[in-house]
Order: structure tokens, then C-alpha cells, then sequence
């Protein structure tokens, strides 16, 4: 059997577990470079029963896993993936696993955003390597609002620093409570609302139906020329257009942003020109403790799954399927 371990961007899977542990016979192959296009991608994995999808970064469609007959084990780093076709796995007969995770990477980057974006840390730094000295006002968080969409695991943690800092904190999602909201130190308020009064808003949702496109326009248009937007969730859930417009217009007064529609996002993306806008290669996950869980669970997921008692199966449906492509 085969294995095949895609978008290791910082070419370090390969240290970062004991894929000896791996069963007998089983090979791995590291793939550093992203490929987007669909045949080229097939081409790759034709001959991998098994292949390891860190996050997002490679989707998986109908289209893609209709084309590899020799698939048995798609894993994905995390608990769910929004990019893999499920329901397609399922009838193709496609066991897809997920694996835990560590630390709190997506809450110390929203941190390290806001605060390298209000205080004008990478300009600072760009701007004393190039002879200047001291060149910005940065804007002081103690005393203003925090309005945090969503307040999930993620969310709760955010509020827990912003109330550190003395910030007020406002929160809304479409099933937040006022006495969950009481309990991380926020008050539940209408999504208008919090547009209107944040000086910073963070999005903390996962991608869904319900969440994609749920900033758009009309929220943008709520906020106040001096506040900023953070997403570090997933790029759909903010309508891009609108906030490209908004950026341009320096209707709000900027953005750090983590996630996009598209990634990695184009050199020539719009993005990279707006004012104001800091943007990171999808930096939430990607620390030690979190690379560590990921790849010591592909590797318990393989052996489990040679056993013939898969763990942490998210398609739970394919084990009863007559389609079933078990371990050979």
C-alpha cells in the first residue's frame, strides 16, 4: 500500500512523526508542492490506496475521487473537512478519517493579528528595515469593543484575552444564548448591532450553509470607519467582493485576514493591493503542537484501518456499504 502525504508546504512531515510505526510494507511519499488542477492531481494519486489531506488546502471532489479506483483511506488533519465530498466518498466506498489536534493556534494568531494590525507591526518593521524610524500611531485596545461572531470553543478564548485587555465584549451567531455569552464574559447582542458598535470584529464560525456569504455587504456597511475586521475561520463566510470594495474605499479601516476563498490566494490578487489589509498563508493551525497530533493520528488512522477497525471514521456510512474498499 501507498501513501501519500500532500501539501507539506514547510517540508517538515516528514520529521515530525515515526512513520516506521507505519505497517509492514506500507510506503509514504512527501509532496511539498500544491497542485489546484484536477487531472494533474489524478495523475499524482492514481496509484495511492492511501493519501493524507492537511486541512483545506486540497479538495476533494466527486470529480476527483470518482477518478482514483485505487483509494481506500482519505485522512484529513482535523475533525471535519469542508473541501471533502462526503456523501461521494461514501458511494465510491472511500473511508475518511479525521485526526485530533493541539494547542490553541487559532486563538494566539487572532491575537498576534489584531495587535500587528493596529499597531502597525509589520509596517514598523518593513519601514525600519528600509531607513525609517517610528512612523505610525497605533490605536490602544483598553477601553474599546470586541464584537465576536461567534462564540464557539475558539470565540470563547478570544473573549477570555479581550476582556484581559479591559475591552467590552459584544457577541452574536444564530444560536447564541445570553447565558452563554454571560459566560465568556460578552453580551449577546442582534448581528446589526454588533457591525454598528465594534471597533474590531473577529469571525469565529465554521463554514456551513448557514455561515457562507454571512458578512456581506449590508455587515460591512454597519461598521465604523475606524473599526477592523479579523477572519482567521474560513474565507467564504466573508463575501470577498464586498470587503474588497469596502478596503479599497477605506470605509472601515482595515483587515487581517488568514482565510480566503482561494488558496494559496493568486500573486495578483486584489487582496494584496488594499490598503491597510494583512494578510497570512492560513497561519492558524499551523503550529508544533497541532502538526505533531496531526501527523501521529494519520499514522494511528493507517494502522487502524489495517486492522480493520478504522478510528475516528467521519463517514460512518461507507462501513456498511457493499462498496466498502477495505485493506487488502
Amino acid at each position: 500500500m501507498k501513501l501519500a502525504v500532500l501539501d507539506d508546504y514547510q517540508a517538515t512531515a516528514k520529521d515530525l512523526a515515526d512513520w516506521s510505526q507505519l505497517p509492514a510494507g506500507t510506503e509514504v511519499e512527501f509532496f511539498q508542492d500544491h497542485i489546484a488542477d484536477e487531472d494533474r492531481l489524478v495523475e499524482r494519486l492514481k496509484d495511492f490506496e492511501l493519501v493524507m489531506g492537511m486541512r483545506e488546502r486540497t479538495p476533494f471532489t466527486r470529480s476527483t475521487l470518482s477518478r482514483l479506483p485505487k483509494l481506500r483511506l482519505l485522512i484529513t488533519t482535523g475533525r471535519r473537512n469542508a473541501s471533502f465530498d462526503m456523501a461521494a466518498a461514501s458511494e465510491l466506498g472511500i473511508t475518511v478519517c479525521g485526526t485530533n489536534g493541539g494547542g490553541e493556534g487559532p486563538t494566539e494568531l487572532t491575537w498576534g493579528l489584531i495587535i500587528s494590525l493596529l499597531r502597525h507591526i509589520h509596517e514598523e518593521d518593513q519601514r525600519a528595515r528600509a531607513g525609517g524610524w517610528g512612523t505610525t500611531v497605533g490605536i490602544g485596545l483598553k477601553g474599546k469593543t470586541l464584537g465576536l461572531v461567534g462564540l464557539g470553543h475558539i470565540g470563547s478564548l478570544v473573549a477570555r484575552v479581550g476582556a484581559a485587555f479591559d475591552m467590552s465584549i459584544i457577541a452574536w451567531s444564530q444560536n447564541l444564548t445570553a447565558e452563554r455569552a454571560k459566560e465568556c464574559q460578552a453580551t449577546l447582542v442582534d448581528k446589526d448591532t454588533l457591525f454598528k458598535e465594534a471597533d474590531i470584529v473577529s469571525v469565529h464560525l465554521v463554514l456551513s450553509d448557514r455561515s457562507r456569504g454571512l458578512v456581506g455587504a449590508h455587515e460591512l456597511s454597519l461598521m465604523k470607519p475606524s473599526a477592523y475586521l479579523v477572519n482567521i475561520s474560513r474565507g467564504p463566510i466573508v463575501d470577498e467582493k464586498a470587503l474588497i470594495d469596502v478596503l479599497e474605499r477605506e470605509a472601515i479601516a482595515g483587515a487581517a485576514l488568514d482565510t480566503f476563498d482561494v488558496e494559496p490566494l493568486p500573486a495578483d490578487h486584489p487582496l494584496f493591493k488594499t490598503p491597510n489589509t494583512l494578510i497570512c498563508p492560513h497561519l492558524g493551525y499551523v503550529i508544533d503542537d497541532s502538526y505533531n497530533a496531526f501527523y501521529a493520528g494519520v499514522i494511528e488512522n493507517v494502522r487502524a484501518f489495517a486492522s480493520g477497525e478504522p478510528v475516528r471514521v467521519i463517514n460512518e456510512d461507507v462501513l456498511t456499504s457493499s462498496q466498502f474498499r477495505g485493506y487488502e
